[in-house]
């Protein structure tokens, strides 16, 4: 009987190690959108460095969808099961993309055939607060919020995943926090630009966090012990979301607005997340 408790002890213990590396990476990835939701709802960033931030981000996440994301669903999964999935994954994100731009369309108060990304508005984060009161929508931030939402969960599922596995998933996690705060940061500048008060800015970027913290929880827990097939899907779906999210908001807004300056810092954030891929 001392044998059986011991074993079981044993396996809780097991289970709990990568639970709590799980719910560490969670943590520090999530807070990036915390911090860049502080910092924009009260500083005024340049706008050349909030576009050499979404380049270095962009380059970031080229690695992991490639490496950390699409590559692993291949092994797992075949390359038809996640051909799949990055097909669905984009479909759904540039879907839903279309459905936000509308909406921030809607209630922007800029004008309606500016070019740029509605959700993505740079400028809220690079000029002054208005003193005027402006639209208390706030739709392009919170559109920016669903779409960081709808890419962040499977790709936080697939960190967790990666623990378990033993890849470690170091540079899935650094490219998870540079494209969380740039995002977060000009997130959070539109929807104080748009009349929101800074607890509630400051508010619904924190329960993001929490959400996406779960998702790496949820990833290292329940679905770490599902078929590798199973897991092939989420994997894939996220790698379909994040370069659907680059194709359309990261890369063109970063471009716009940054010159040819950001071409270096996309190199220098694939770089960077290819060598911790290598650690």
């Amino acid at each position: 009987m001392v044998g059986a408790f011991g074993l079981r002890r044993r396996r809780r213990c097991a289970l709990l190690a990568p639970m709590g590396g799980a719910l560490a990476f969670g943590v520090i990835a999530s807070s990036a959108l915390v911090i860049g939701a502080a910092i924009g709802g009260w500083l005024t960033v340049p706008k050349r460095l909030l576009a050499a931030m979404l380049a270095f981000a962009s380059g970031a996440l080229i690695t992991a969808l490639s490496f950390e994301l699409f590559e692993e669903s291949v092994d797992r999964g075949g390359i038809g099961r996640a051909a799949i999935g990055l097909a669905v994954g984009a479909l759904v994100f540039t879907l839903l993309s279309a459905r936000l731009d509308a909406i921030a369309r809607k209630g922007s108060a800029t004008d309606p055939g500016e070019e740029g990304s509605d959700k993505l508005d740079t400028d809220a984060a690079a000029q002054e607060r208005p003193a005027t009161s402006a639209s208390t929508s706030g739709a392009a931030g919170l559109a920016l919020l669903a779409a960081v939402t709808l890419d962040g969960v499977p790709e936080n599922v697939a960190l967790g995943i990666s623990l378990t596995e033993g890849t470690g998933g170091l540079a899935l996690l650094a490219a998870i926090f540079v494209s969380n705060f740039p995002e977060a940061l000009v997130g959070a500048a539109s929807m104080r630009a748009q009349g929101r008060s800074q607890r509630y800015v400051l508010g619904v970027w924190v329960i993001c966090a929490v959400l996406l913290t779960l998702a790496v929880v949820l990833g290292a827990g329940p679905l770490s012990q599902t078929s590798p097939e199973t897991i092939s899907l989420p994997l894939a779906f996220a790698a379909g979301a994040v370069l659907a999210s680059l194709a359309d908001t990261l890369m063109p807004e970063a471009y716009e607005d940054g010159g040819p300056a950001v071409a270096l810092a996309t190199t220098a954030g694939f770089l960077l997340s290819f060598v911790l891929s290598l650690a």
